[in-house]
């Protein structure tokens, strides 16, 4: 944990894997902020208050704090569930979740996630980011693109996020480098920017030739000793590019904002610039922050 003036309220990320908590000042800014390891996956429900207040207690007074919680938290296996909202629908949502808790000192609520029917979609967490990045760029039009484990494009107009798209491209990447006949080729960590691109522009040309493309990487390694490296990069390249290929209605001719990790949305930025999209990028965690920022205005509405 660092950092420890006056907490405010507190603003959650709550993963799969990892949990993230921000102490927040009066005028919203981060006055402390810890991380565990204590994410949804590894919890029971009645797991979860125990959970948060090992991480977060020392911020904790005597009379109830509102903590604002997105992300996993609230999903059917999480502490409690929050309902979805159906799209079309405003990004800044005006109803929360609010969770009984056995400590007097906490007032939880659960950002809700968001649904789509046609085709069939769900989120949790991004809708947070998204609102976030309206709330500090209001009347934006555009795509946003949230790069992941699950990547989503979403379309957002008139500060409502419009449709949405998920794509599996980060599992799946994680797949095929770890746990696929690819994990003797693929290199831990390292990128070749020339390769990935050539890949990259492989694969939206010839989407359909993705399974012959991934044996190759294989079959270049026994032949022609290909460089774990530039095998990594191809792999990126080649699983994006299928993405892109898929995902062109959503960002051909829009202004598109990426809004992810460091490293992964560096490689989609670099990718839709090679398109000629105009890409701006932003900080996950900023973004995050401001989202649960906007939602915290809204704690009196609660369901």
């Amino acid at each position: 944990m660092t950092g420890m003036t006056e907490v405010n309220w507190i603003g959650v990320d709550w993963g799969t894997s990892n949990l993230r908590a921000w102490g927040m000042g009066a005028d919203n800014t981060v006055v402390a902020e810890a991380r565990s390891d204590a994410g949804m996956g590894t919890l029971p429900p009645e797991g979860f208050e125990a959970a948060l207040i090992d991480l977060v207690g020392g911020w904790l007074g005597a009379g109830a704090m509102d903590v604002v919680v997105c992300g996993m938290a609230g999903s059917r296996q999480g502490w409690a569930e929050a309902p979805y909202r159906a799209v079309p629908c405003a990004a800044k949502t005006d109803t929360l979740t609010q969770v009984q808790t056995s400590d007097p000192r906490l007032r939880v609520h659960i950002v809700p996630g968001v649904k789509q029917a046609q085709p069939a979609d769900v989120m949790r967490g991004e809708e947070t980011q998204i609102a976030g990045f309206l709330a500090l760029n209001p009347k934006w039009d555009g795509v946003i693109c949230l790069p992941g484990t699950h990547t989503k494009w979403a379309l957002v107009s008139a500060e409502e996020i419009v449709s949405f798209q998920s794509f599996m491209t980060g599992e799946m990447f994680a797949l095929l480098a770890k746990q696929s006949i690819l994990r003797h080729t693929v290199a831990a960590d390292g990128w070749d920017s020339g390769a990935f691109d050539e890949a990259l522009d492989d694969s939206l040309a010839n989407p359909a030739r993705l399974a012959a493309r991934l044996f190759s990487l294989r079959a270049e390694a026994l032949l022609a000793e290909l460089d774990g490296v530039t095998a990594r990069s191809r792999l990126s390249g080649a699983l994006i590019g299928v993405e892109l290929a898929a995902a062109r209605p959503y960002w051909l001719g829009q202004q598109v904002a990426v809004i992810g990790a460091d490293a992964l949305s560096d490689a989609y930025v670099a990718a839709l610039s090679r398109q000629g999209v105009q890409v701006v990028q932003l900080d996950v965690d900023a973004m995050t922050r401001a989202g649960l920022a906007a939602a915290h205005e809204n704690v009196g509405a609660v369901t």
